[in-house]
């Protein structure tokens, strides 16, 4: 397995202007996804929003009580996709609150314990919506069951980013009503929950 990369205490030059395998769009919209250590969910998340969207979004992740280092597993699977591996880095969610920060323009919780902490306020006054997944990391089975873990988050992920992303090509003014696209949010989260249930049964 690859070694843990390491934190930095702020947004390095190289985050401000996400590569996004070419250039990003120029009414690109940023999302950032939270979780509580920034080491795999909200990681998978950043990546995943950055690498379907082709420039329409360009995924941020940070957490309330950030590890430090980015889970491999979750490094590995979003380098192979073509993520940059120099993007990856667990951070603070106070970074992006900062008058500097980028502005966001959605904000998605993706564990429980971040969903019921007092978030910062973010400047802008994103949409937000809360889409759960368990965390991989915690599955200590075997690292088949892990693998396996981060791999139905990911296709969570990717299947909710999609569904986003029709929403806002069909109708991009969804931006403009905020309180309008967190509804969405949380429908997207219902309907995907839904469809994987039905899977599993």
């Amino acid at each position: 397995p690859s070694p843990p990369l390491s934190t930095n205490p702020r947004l390095p030059s190289h985050e401000s202007a996400p590569d996004n395998m070419t250039h990003p769009a120029h009414d690109a919209r940023n999302i950032l996804f939270l979780c509580t250590g920034n080491s795999a969910r909200s990681i998978l998340g950043e990546a995943v929003a950055t690498l379907e969207s082709k420039g329409r979004l360009i995924g941020w992740s940070a957490g309330s009580t950030p590890t430090g280092r980015v889970h491999p597993i979750a490094a590995e699977l979003v380098t192979r996709l073509g993520y940059p591996q120099h993007k990856l880095r667990s951070k603070r969610w106070d970074e992006f609150a900062a008058a500097d920060a980028p502005q966001m323009d959605i904000i998605i919780t993706v564990c429980d314990n971040a969903a019921g902490e007092v978030c910062p306020i973010w400047p802008g006054h994103p949409a937000t919506a809360h889409w759960g997944f368990p965390d991989p990391a915690a599955v200590q089975a075997s690292e088949a069951a892990q693998r396996q873990a981060f791999a139905e988050v990911l296709q969570g992920l990717t299947q909710r980013v999609r569904m986003l992303l029709a929403l806002i090509e069909k109708n991009p003014e969804k931006f403009h009503n905020k309180q309008e696209l967190s509804d969405d949010l949380r429908t997207i989260a219902k309907t995907a929950d839904g469809s994987a249930d039905r899977s599993s049964n």
